[in-house]
């Protein structure tokens, strides 16, 4: 079913882990968060999804704490954000740096469920469950994220198509690795390519999703 030999570069690992963190500190600071507070909402952001995976899925140690370079990559994506972030979110750059965060996010989730797939492939989870994984694992850091700054989840609400993009290029990923396709490796960053490709057309484009009622106000 699977390949037996399955690895993702733990450069991906580290790329999705700064890539979060620096959405997380931005969005901090947007908030008027102090450094703690910009921390705090980066670390979440960017362990949330593993910390999802590994506490609720595959009961095991989640990398911030069995890896040292974890903690290194936030506080540099932290420091980072603190240098430039004051000229990023001004309000006259509000769509510049709303369209930075959600790009910012097109690369971290994609390596993200990469990195989680390829965990419950190694642990043999059947495919369903798998796409899971990847998906919860993708997505969990950004709905960390919004819950601790108090905004109604990204992935909740209409916008630009986020966890549909996410759930086919899951699939699309685990159709080669299935039918051994090309190197694993290899087939998690076309998946990446994929996914950034068609979030950069879905924001470019502005194509969003719907309210399932219509244009029904919240109570």
């Amino acid at each position: 079913m699977y390949p037996e030999a399955f690895s993702i570069p733990v450069y991906v690992d580290y790329a999705a882990v700064f890539a979060w963190a620096l959405s997380g500190a931005l969005v901090g600071m947007r908030k008027g968060f102090d450094l703690t507070g910009v921390f705090v909402v980066s670390l979440l952001s960017s362990v949330g999804g593993s910390l999802a995976r590994d506490a609720l899925f595959l009961q095991r140690k989640p990398p911030v704490l069995t890896d040292p370079n974890y903690l290194p990559v936030i506080m540099a994506a932290t420091l980072l954000a603190a240098l430039v972030g004051r000229w990023l979110i001004k309000d006259r750059y509000r769509v510049p740096f709303d369209r930075m965060i959600m790009m910012i996010d097109s690369f971290g989730t994609p390596a993200f469920a990469v990195l989680g797939m390829q965990l419950a492939i190694s642990m043999h989870v059947p495919v369903p469950g798998v796409l899971l994984v990847g998906v919860a694992n993708g997505v969990g850091g950004s709905l960390l994220r919004d819950i601790v700054v108090r905004d109604v989840p990204a992935i909740l609400k209409p916008g630009q198509h986020f966890v549909t993009v996410l759930v086919l290029a899951c699939a699309f990923f685990m159709a080669l690795v299935y039918y051994d396709i090309g190197h694993p490796a290899t087939d998690g960053l076309i998946m990446i390519v994929l996914f950034v490709a068609i979030r950069a057309i879905t924001i470019s484009f502005d194509l969003r999703t719907k309210p399932l009622l219509g244009n029904v106000k919240a109570p």
